[in-house]
């Protein structure tokens, strides 16, 4: 599929939507809103991203043969399973290494890494390791783990991934248990979690608020399972913020004060804190977790991503780059030959990740067309050249595969789609009025012209102006005041009028 395509058809398709409803009458209004459509301005120029390599960290069998990790931890993590093959060992990244042995350790920790880079096995392999061990001495049914998504698609997606290294053990023999809790249950699933308490339990805030809350049979026998509690997990923990990140954190001290004090906390987020230094954002990030958690979360504890150069070429010369774009790309290219050219390397180093305070980290998402004009300045080619490059390059990166299967670059495209909203103009003739889409009150630098909000006739695209014919409060004088079907007039009125 070429994204990029996929992305201008998405565009005009929801272009061709929203203008289908009304089609104005008026040539001015036409004339402003193709321009403000052909603008961009309900969909900006899309956002790439490139997915960075990451420094790996053994695997989880090497991790068993050091006795770290439980033999069966290491059965059950296996990447590539299905009914022919048992697959192969994960592989961990640094990241991934550093939480597993914080969780171990049994302190609370968070990880700010980004999409992509395996957050939820960062602590279900810990979780599951210790649910083994902790049956291995006592084999009493209980809920031993809870993980809080802050939507429930989230937890449907991490039920299948569990699925997926599960399920070549039969139903009734599985050495961990798993059961989604978010309200999207019948009766009949809750009954079996009542009766047989599974070991994890996947669920949302307001679930378990309700968990912790009700006093139904039913939900008090969850909840006396769930006595002894090891691991509670906040993900994608920056949603919790204000209001909602004050709940969850009483929910929290809740959980531990009535289950288990020793409760361990893990928190995951792709992005907290964004300023200052690398020291100074995982304090803040600590200092935010150990609010929610009800403890205290070392910084040491805030783990973040390490990354590396995939590309074993460094940013090539201008002259390098110039001959480069001057031959066209091929149809099919092979791994390593595309893994050499010169502008592998240049998105590498401009569009995945840059240097900061001596370490790589992630490069800021770009636009196609900021992107294309860093490679004009770069090639000195015209920017047009650079992006219809650049963009077949990127498909191309993405097809190519190595003897794993992964691809030399895995971009995103990030689009952000906003509703149209209302449109609204001054009370002058055709071709001299102001037309607005910000709802302001009034045209800049001129208080004495007011904007109102523009209706249309669905037949004709006849537009027409809802006010109220009043006096001014100012002047005293007869006037027109902005009508809405919520509003009323401020003072006595002659007559709800439209134009």
């Amino acid at each position: 599929m070429d994204v990029f395509e996929f992305r201008d058809k998405l565009v005009g398709d929801y272009r061709d939507f929203t203008r289908s409803f009304i089609q104005p009458k008026a040539n001015d209004i036409n004339h402003f809103l193709d321009s403000e459509y052909d603008g961009g301005r309900y969909w900006p120029s899309p956002l790439i991203q490139i997915n960075p390599s990451y420094v790996t960290e053994g695997t989880v069998e090497s991790l068993a043969s050091q006795g770290i990790l439980s033999p069966v931890t290491a059965d059950i993590f296996r990447f590539g399973k299905n009914a022919s093959s048992s697959g192969h060992p994960a592989s961990l990244y640094k990241h991934q290494r550093q939480a597993i042995d914080c969780c171990l350790r049994f302190e609370p920790c968070v990880l700010t890494t980004g999409t992509g880079s395996g957050k939820s096995l960062s602590y279900f392999i810990p979780m599951v390791d210790a649910i083994l061990k902790a049956k291995a001495e006592d084999s009493t049914p209980r809920i031993r783990a809870i993980v809080i998504y802050p939507m429930n698609a989230l937890a449907n997606s991490q039920r299948e991934e569990l699925e997926k290294f599960l399920s070549d053990y039969p139903d009734d023999h599985r050495p961990v248990t798993y059961a989604r809790y978010t309200g999207q249950e019948d009766q009949d699933e809750r009954e079996r979690i009542m009766q047989d308490p599974p070991d994890i339990i996947l669920t949302n805030y307001m679930m378990f608020e309700l968990l912790m809350t009700r006093q139904n049979e039913r939900d008090k026998a969850v909840i006396r399972h769930a006595q002894g509690l090891q691991f509670l997990v906040l993900d994608e923990l920056h949603t919790y913020r204000g209001r909602q990140g004050a709940d969850v954190a009483m929910l929290v001290r809740r959980v531990r004060e009535r289950m288990n004090l020793n409760l361990v906390c893990i928190g995951t987020s792709a992005t907290m804190a964004t300023d200052g230094t690398r020291e100074a954002r995982q304090a803040k990030v600590a200092e935010v977790a150990s609010k929610l958690f009800g403890q205290a979360v070392p910084p040491a504890n805030v783990i973040g991503e390490t990354l590396q150069r995939q590309i074993p070429v460094e940013m090539p010369s201008r002259e390098t780059l110039a001959r480069a774009l001057d031959k066209p790309l091929p149809d099919h290219a092979d791994f390593e030959t595309l893994r050499h050219h010169p502008v592998a390397a240049w998105v590498e180093l401009t569009l995945g990740i840059v240097k900061d305070e001596g370490v790589w980290v992630r490069a800021k998402p770009k636009t196609l067309e900021d992107a294309a004009a860093l490679l004009a300045d770069a090639s000195g080619h015209l920017p047009t050249t650079c992006q219809h490059y650049l963009a077949r390059f990127l498909l191309l990166a993405y097809r190519v595969r190595d003897i794993n299967d992964k691809p030399l670059f895995a971009f995103r495209l990030h689009q952000f789609i906003s509703g149209a909203g209302n449109l609204y103009a001054t009370l002058e003739a055709p071709g001299e009025r102001k037309l607005d889409l910000h709802g302001q009150q009034f045209v800049p630098g001129d208080r004495s012209k007011r904007f109102y909000t523009v209706h249309f006739c669905r037949n004709c695209g006849q537009e027409y102006y809802p006010v109220w014919h009043e006096q001014e409060p100012e002047t005293g004088q007869l006037g027109f005041q902005p009508r809405t079907s919520r509003t009323s007039p401020a003072t006595p009125t002659i007559s709800p009028t439209v134009f």
